[in-house]
């Protein structure tokens, strides 16, 4: 698995040993299981994940100190083929508040058979970041980014 960046996105995929509606679920509100859990803007440790399966829910961190950093608003919720929500964090690997200087990721999830499922993401829309998305692009598409946490994915929901 590679990730290919194109302009102002970033695209990779991986195919799972799960059924679709599992990969989906999976990947959605067990986000925590497979997440790198060093990947994260809080300023203590983190506890827990939390995704809010619903549009205009949020991906929220928790730290073990009960502090909270809502990095996402889930955009599209389509169960179990699709799930879009934004990438609320800026160039300063901090929480952006203006939607309009976030990006967006994509995930969709095609069965392959019965328990085999590919998993598309794209992370879209960088240059929407300002001067300087290009490090944005080249950190969520370098392998420490979307493709390691994508291999995580796919060993854990196998398991």
């Amino acid at each position: 698995m590679t990730a290919q960046a194109t302009d102002a996105a970033v695209q990779t995929s991986i195919v799972v040993d799960a059924p679709q509606q599992r990969a989906f679920d999976f990947f959605t509100t067990d986000i925590g299981k497979w997440w790198v859990p060093e990947h994260h803007i809080l300023q203590g440790e983190l506890a827990e994940m939390v995704f809010e399966p619903r549009v205009g829910g949020h991906v929220i961190d928790r730290a073990t100190d009960g502090t909270e950093c809502r990095w996402a608003r889930v955009l599209a919720y389509e169960p179990p083929e699709r799930v879009v929500f934004s990438w609320d964090i800026s160039l300063q690997w901090q929480i952006e508040t203006d939607p309009s200087k976030t990006s967006e990721i994509e995930v969709r999830f095609i069965p392959e058979g019965d328990n085999r499922t590919r998993v598309e993401l794209e992370h879209r829309n960088l240059d929407r970041h300002g001067g300087g998305w290009e490090a944005m692009r080249d950190a969520v598409g370098s392998d420490g980014g979307w493709p390691v946490g994508l291999r995580r994915f796919a060993e854990r929901v196998s398991s």
